[in-house]
């Protein structure tokens, strides 16, 4: 009999690149796959390898903006209504939800219905929609060991964040610290690449121009800026590739000798897997300060430096830049601490604990 699995994810990347992972585990052996998200979603369900893609009513809701928040409550409502008929007549066998508004209809139906679900938490505080399903959900899974906000009924389970085949393929074998060239990979993602895009190449101006001429960025950068910040690294020499995106990141990360990056639950688990040291600069207006709570995964290990962003200046990075990059040792040390923190399989056990939660 062939099994059948029904995903919920919320909109971004975030969400939806370990609900890739899995589908991608899972299809490999056999199983039908639908996926449920919003509008947002289905700009990134393009590689989901999903034989029905649903897209639902969703919202947000916040008690601060009462009037969207009615707009909301009925949207939900709206989607609840599609995913228990979407759930009768496609008939999956479980639901698993990685967090976002979208994935609420979803979770929401499947557990009045009677459903065997799971949770997939990507960051190290629960998300406020999983927050409301985690309680009855059969399994919480926790991309990090830490898991903050969470149910003292919920049957939590630590595996780590799946990470999609193209990241797992291109893990290079060992870290090798320059000796020449250093590689400066720097990605905010969608919410945080402005001051990263504003700041650092004002960082190479203040670099002495013995450590400035070995440095080569990769640098992620918001469109409005991506012209200046490719005339400035022109100006001082600096080679620099800057996009708004890399379709081969995974390319960049495995090449980098140190990454600066906002300390999303990917950003962060993707520098682990890869072993690479790191500067991470949480976002500040990250929900309940996730991203603080990710970053310090690496930091409590010796693997990563955190800098808040009200102290992301051009002055304290390049000091920091200059201790790091000059320092083999503290490279490789902290490569090795990342790397221990990496969980490669992490696509492969959820998919066991689904097999297993129907068994």
């Amino acid at each position: 009999m062939t099994r059948r699995i029904l995903l919920a994810a919320g909109g971004t990347g975030g969400h939806m690149f370990p609900a890739q992972s899995l589908a991608e585990n899972l299809k490999a052996k056999g199983w039908k796959v639908a996926l449920m998200t919003d509008a947002r979603g289905q700009k990134h369900s393009g590689r989901i390898p999903a034989d029905k893609i649903i897209e639902v009513q969703a919202a947000s809701i916040s008690p601060r903006k009462p009037f969207q928040a009615i707009k909301g409550i009925f949207k939900l409502a709206k989607g609840i209504r599609q995913a228990k008929a979407f759930i009768r007549n496609w008939q999956p066998d479980i639901v698993v939800g990685f967090g976002g508004y979208p994935a609420f209809p979803a979770m929401r139906a499947a557990q009045s219905l009677g459903l065997p679900t799971i949770l997939h938490e990507q960051n190290a505080v629960l998300g406020r929609v999983n927050r409301v399903f985690a309680a009855k959900a059969n399994h919480v899974v926790s991309g990090f060991e830490r898991l903050e906000k969470v149910s003292s009924k919920a049957n939590i389970h630590f595996l780590g964040n799946p990470m999609r085949a193209q990241i797992t393929d291109a893990v290079p074998e060992r870290y090798d610290p320059p000796t020449d060239v250093i590689n400066l990979l720097c990605v905010g993602g969608s919410l945080g690449a402005r001051i990263l895009s504003q700041t650092l190449p004002k960082v190479m101006a203040l670099l002495p121009s013995e450590l400035r001429s070995r440095i080569r960025v990769v640098q992620q950068t918001t469109e409005s800026e991506v012209e200046t910040a490719r005339a400035v690294y022109a100006e001082l020499g600096v080679g620099a590739i800057c996009e708004t995106f890399f379709s081969d990141i995974e390319a960049h990360l495995a090449k980098a000798h140190y990454i600066i990056a906002r300390a999303g639950a990917s950003s962060v688990s993707e520098i682990a897997l890869m072993g690479k040291p790191s500067l991470l600069i949480p976002l500040a207006i990250a929900m309940d300060d996730h991203q603080t709570i990710n970053a310090r995964s690496l930091e409590s290990h010796g693997a990563a430096d955190i800098l808040p962003e009200s102290e992301f200046t051009p002055e304290s990075v390049a000091n920091i830049l200059q201790d790091r990059l000059n320092d083999s040792n503290w490279l490789s040390s902290a490569a090795a601490s990342a790397r221990s923190l990496g969980r490669p399989n992490a696509a492969r056990d959820l998919a066991q604990l689904v097999i297993a939660t129907l068994t």
